[in-house]
């Protein structure tokens, strides 16, 4: 028997919260909500598939238990899907930009948040990490990421890089020499059926010139074309 997806709803709209994990358990999930990111934080969040989670709330944020949950090995891949009447675009790319795999505005349609969620799970579970060897090893000179443990390493020095990011490295380490379109990193990193804006990646490359410092300027872009690493 297939073992059940866990998802932890967090929420300070006991209502909605509440009413969200009913119809998640009616789908078939295993099913927790947390009525405040402080309550979230007393459980084991390694433990779930999903984490659907608000943006405002109480003392904590939802960005803010995002950024703790990111910063944390233990808990980093964990799939966070943000739920919030925050709907500007700059609000969109600062979720988006923090790791989270989708950003959902309310109001929201049930049929919507159930599409998005099995997407998400559906991504997450089908993303096998290449490999250029029998090593999980992907290098170039002091440039090394780990796609087994998801590390990226510059000069012997471990650097924090949210999934997406990572992610991005990682297919352009490995293709070296190769121009990927905005759009060949997006339907690859993104999922096509979730709507993220191509500024998106912009300020993804530009966060991952920043934190591996003289590799940086291996990071080219291609004027109407996209991004490449090259030697």
């Amino acid at each position: 028997m297939e073992t059940k997806k866990k998802i932890l709803v967090v929420d300070d709209e006991e209502a909605l919260c509440d009413g969200l994990g009913f119809n998640l358990e009616a789908e078939g999930y295993q099913v927790d909500m947390a009525y405040s990111a402080e309550e979230a934080l007393a459980l084991n969040l390694a433990a779930y598939d999903l984490i659907l989670l608000d943006i405002m709330m109480g003392e904590i944020s939802g960005t803010q238990l995002a950024r703790i949950m990111k910063s944390n090995p233990a808990t980093a891949s964990v799939p966070i899907i943000f739920c919030t009447a925050k709907d500007t675009e700059e609000d969109m790319i600062s979720g988006l930009d923090l790791g989270a795999d989708d950003y959902i505005m309310k109001p929201y349609s049930l049929n919507s948040v159930l599409a998005r969620i099995r997407t998400v799970l559906r991504r997450t579970a089908a993303y096998v990490a290449p490999a250029k060897t029998d090593s999980d090893l992907v290098s170039y000179r002091g440039l090394v990421l780990s796609a087994k443990n998801r590390t990226c390493t510059v000069d012997g020095t471990e650097v924090r890089m949210p999934k997406k990011e990572f992610e991005i490295l990682l297919k352009l380490i490995s293709n070296r020499g190769q121009v990927f379109t905005r759009a060949d990193l997006l339907n690859e990193i993104w999922s096509d059926e979730v709507v993220v804006l191509d500024r998106v990646v912009d300020v993804n490359i530009t966060r991952i010139r920043q934190k591996i410092g003289i590799y940086g300027k291996n990071i080219v872009t291609r004027s109407g074309y996209g991004y490449g690493f090259i030697e």
